[in-house]
């Protein structure tokens, strides 16, 4: 897929059963996610509004339809953690390693820079023994988008009857300021109205 074709929007709770579609193969059939159950469309609708009041979630589109999505969430609750996020994105199996996922991580990078954030951190899914359930092309990924390894834990989720490792990777989007200003949330409405000036890539 030529990614000129693609449109990059902010994410809506309507969304959820189109991103779900998307989301649901890699929990059944996969080790990309730990999550062993498909969420409910009720839990995913959820998930994205409660992300949207302070972290964008990204759509991407091609006439149209939707090819895959990204997000930021908190990288840990507590207040002094706010100036860092987890990322995740998320591409139609059959569309991947065509330029999707790094066009919506472009955008989202953008978008949290400009809401303050200075950390990018992702939790990756991992293997020494790389099989039809998983494969290593997610590291390989966030390292071309700039991403460090972190951190490794080996051998810690078991699914589909073995053992997987987890890596956590980063990703500093500035300089760290000597006093951090105030997080801008996503709600805010800035980002929202300004959608229309850099959907089109």
């Amino acid at each position: 897929m030529p990614t000129h074709d693609l449109t990059i929007r902010p994410a809506s709770p309507a969304d959820a059963e189109a991103l779900l579609d998307i989301y649901a193969p890699y929990v059944r059939d996969t080790a990309v996610t730990f999550e062993y159950d498909v969420p409910s469309l009720a839990e995913f609708r959820r998930r994205i509004e409660t992300t949207l009041v302070r972290h964008p979630w990204l759509v991407a589109e091609q006439t149209g339809v939707i090819c895959g999505y990204a997000y930021a969430g908190p990288f840990k609750g507590r207040a002094a953690y706010d100036w860092s996020v987890e990322t995740s994105v998320y591409v139609r199996r059959d569309l991947r390693g065509g330029g999707v996922g790094s066009a919506l991580y472009r955008e989202l990078e953008r978008i949290s820079q400009a809401q303050g954030i200075v950390n990018l951190y992702a939790c990756i899914a991992c293997t020494d023994a790389e099989d039809d359930r998983l494969t290593n092309a997610s590291i390989a990924f966030h390292e071309r988008r700039g991403y460090r390894l972190a951190g490794a834990f080996p051998h810690c989720a078991y699914k589909f009857d073995r053992w997987y490792d987890m890596v956590w990777m980063s990703k500093q989007l500035t300089p760290l300021p000597e006093t951090p200003k105030p997080l801008v949330p996503y709600s805010h409405g800035s980002f929202q109205e300004n959608a229309d000036s850099f959907n089109q890539l």
